[in-house]
């Protein structure tokens, strides 16, 4: 009985610090190789157009991934297929002087939480669909394990 409630606690207390986030879904990359026609797709829905969401990439490497840095193209569309942005960000996975890891580590495996759009007004309620495609030289790419996002909403500033 006490490892139920253990592992009900931990559940609630997950669930419950994470109270802004409307969507949170990775994609698993099959075995750390991931190649450019492979653009996972996720797909969310806002019911509340009137408040501002600040969007993520989670991303997951290994610590053999042989970059500091890793471009990515998103495409947000809307529920009719509508494209309504398309853009080309990079992420720093590492020092580039250092070669230090950013993220939280485990082992050799990084979590990455980067923000993708900050305060970003969805036109209306309704389902959305985040597109993500590795933009390197290389395909596939090696050591990438994990892609996704988080859709939060957007916490106005504290006035203490």
């Amino acid at each position: 009985m006490k490892q139920l409630s253990l592992g009900l606690l931990m559940v609630l207390l997950t669930i419950g610090c994470n109270t802004n986030a409307v969507y949170k879904e990775y994609t698993d990359i099959d075995e750390g190789k991931w190649y450019i026609k492979n653009a996972p797709s996720f797909t969310f829905e806002i019911t509340d157009a009137t408040i501002p969401y600040n969007i993520y990439y989670n991303l997951r490497n290994s610590l053999s991934y042989g970059y500091y840095n890793l471009y990515l193209t998103r495409y947000l569309r809307d529920a009719s297929g509508k494209e309504i942005e398309s853009r080309l960000d990079e992420l720093i996975l590492m020092d580039p002087k250092t070669g230090k890891p950013n993220g939280d580590g485990l082992g050799d495996l990084f979590d990455h939480k980067f923000l993708m759009k900050r305060n970003y007004r969805f036109p209306k309620p309704g389902k959305y669909t985040m597109q993500i495609r590795q933009y390197m030289r290389q395909d596939p790419l090696l050591n990438i394990l994990s892609v996704g996002i988080t859709v939060e909403k957007a916490t106005p500033p504290s006035s203490h």
